[in-house]
């Protein structure tokens, strides 16, 4: 299984892309995490929104068709103070919903509560908590840059995790 994971962001949109691999580094029977490629699409300051919304769709496009992934997965978007900031991150989600749609993919929506649980095991766990974890789980020589990459990575590995569970769960031998 591939998973496209995605951060949205006003500023930066992270995405990351783990697979599962049955057999571990160096041959080991043992099944694992595998990171793929992460990174940040950039949003550029002086562009209006609907040119940063159009950006945004074009980079997630080149991305998906390049990585191929299964699924993809999205945090929801959390409660805000500043309602103006919710609106605009609720628009670039919408945008990376419509990519993950058009490339026919399927998409997974986690709360940051269960991202956060099911990657450090504590749902109010700190940035730097999530990107630790991150590295140590996907066996990184470092932190994946910019941070927006490691929430993406989190976001993958959550529905990896899910997925594996429900499996379990279900009782089919894979």
């Amino acid at each position: 299984m591939r998973v496209f994971g995605i951060d949205c962001g006003t500023d930066c949109t992270g995405y990351g892309v783990v697979e599962w691999s049955p057999t571990g580094p160096m041959g080991s029977r043992e099944p694992c995490l595998v990171a793929v490629a992460s990174g940040g699409i950039r949003l550029p300051k002086s562009d209006t929104m609907p040119q940063k919304l159009s950006f945004v769709y074009r980079e997630l496009m080149l991305l998906l068709a390049a990585y191929e992934p299964e699924v993809v997965a999205v945090e929801e978007v959390f409660y805000s103070a500043n309602v103006k900031s919710a609106l605009k991150l609720g628009q670039v989600r919408g945008v990376a919903l419509l990519a993950a749609a058009n490339c026919g993919l399927a998409v997974a929506e986690y709360a940051p509560l269960k991202i956060k649980s099911s990657v450090v095991g504590y749902g109010l766990a700190q940035k730097e908590q999530v990107q630790y974890m991150v590295t140590r789980l996907l066996k990184l020589s470092c932190v994946p840059e910019p941070a927006d990459a490691a929430d993406a990575l989190a976001v993958a590995i959550c529905h990896m995790h899910t997925a594996q569970t429900l499996l379990a769960q279900s009782g089919v031998k894979h």
